[in-house]
């Protein structure tokens, strides 16, 4: 039986997000093939074992569960000498160290910054120890969506116009506020169009966006100011007249070709009411009325094709492995553009990418054995 770390938490954001992830990866595990050791991260980035088990949390009454320091929780100690064998959990008596025993594999579902960018698949890589997931370069790349345009558009796949802007100085003089009509001509000279939408370049889950409807500098300012709370390097985009179809991307062995699912869609149910809505966190987490998953979505086959071709070659174009989610914009006229790339994609119970693959006739539990039978044989 082969032991495989579940890492969930994190410093990021999407902090509780990852722990409904990492249930829904638990449960779904073939517990006759692996034996799960939980190690949950807080959101200060304290490593525990016997931490809060997400399996256990009834998320009705808890939406956003979080990784917290308990009287039974144990810090995880890592001997780098050891590799596989280096992981350890600090006795809260004595603080003696108890080897947790020899890993075989790690399965980091950590969304966002200090999980999925790079950081925590370079210290898995220095242990020596296979994981799941993209790594350490295309993860740093794909986290950050100034970089991941500027490869894609270098491939040739059409991505949302946008400008990006370093408000690094401007924070730190507190000269934000007066950079409004400066910003607005940067938007004029780059030909963008309203309704903008601003969002930090390294963050996801839709924290720190912001949808500008019309030409006003202080509304500009704003969504700057809430989006330079998540990065100092912010994306004004193009306000395109799209759906958001996504496909689900699929490659368990490094040497085999991967393979795309059927493309799905968010369907925003209160903007078919009428009201205005984009798919923020409220939507995508917190209110179960305001949005479901069709897969397929309901565009034309030649649509769903060549999403499926595009989001193949986005994969590749930035040397991603395991798995990936490509979200691509889809306009009136049947021009598709690539939004961005997710390294670590959902898996809760109401995320594309599970849902997806299912449609296709493969369970999460056998998603899970492929891609890990993929990186330990």
């Amino acid at each position: 039986m082969k032991r495989v770390i579940v890492l969930y938490g994190g410093k990021a954001d999407e902090h509780s997000i990852s722990c409904i992830s990492a249930a829904n990866v638990m449960k779904s595990l073939d517990n006759t093939l692996f034996e799960i050791v939980p190690i949950g991260i807080t959101k200060q980035g304290l490593w525990l074992y016997n931490a809060l088990d997400p399996r256990t949390v009834d998320f009705a009454k808890t939406p956003l569960p979080v990784v917290e320091k308990t009287e039974s929780s144990q810090a995880v100690v890592i001997n780098m000498a050891q590799g596989a064998d280096g992981f350890y959990v600090q006795s809260n008596e004595n603080q003696s160290l108890i080897n947790l025993g020899h890993i075989d594999v790690v399965l980091p579902v950590l969304h966002g910054a200090y999980g999925e960018d790079g950081t925590v698949q370079g210290m898995i890589e220095m242990l020596g120890i296979p994981y799941i997931g993209t790594q350490v370069l295309t993860s740093a790349v794909c986290i950050d969506k100034h970089f991941t345009k500027e490869i894609l558009k270098q491939a040739g796949i059409a991505v949302v116009p946008s400008i990006t802007i370093d408000v690094r100085r401007e924070l730190k003089d507190n000269s934000l506020s007066s950079m409004g009509e400066k910003y607005l001509q940067q938007v004029k000279q780059a030909g963008l169009q309203y309704p903008l939408f601003v969002k930090p370049s390294r963050a996801g889950s839709s924290f720190g966006v912001t949808k500008v409807e019309y030409e006003n500098s202080q509304e500009l300012i704003s969504a700057i100011s809430e989006a330079s709370h998540h990065d100092w390097r912010i994306l004004i985009e193009h306000g395109v007249d799209a759906r958001e179809i996504e496909c689900a991307v699929f490659s368990p062995n490094p040497l085999g070709e991967p393979q795309a699912s059927l493309p799905g869609e968010i369907v925003l149910d209160l903007k078919q009411q009428g009201e205005d809505q984009f798919y923020d966190f409220d939507s995508k987490y917190l209110d179960a009325e305001s949005s479901h998953v069709e897969v397929p979505a309901d565009v034309n086959q030649d649509v769903l094709d060549r999403v499926q071709d595009i989001a193949i070659r986005a994969f590749k174009a930035v040397d991603a492995t395991g798995l990936s989610r490509v979200d691509c914009f889809v306009e009136n006229n049947g021009n598709i553009m690539v939004n961005e790339i997710n390294t670590m994609p959902g898996f809760t119970s109401t995320s594309l990418y599970p849902i997806a693959w299912n449609k296709m006739g493969v369970n999460t539990t056998e998603l899970l054995t492929q891609l890990i039978n993929g990186v330990i044989q």
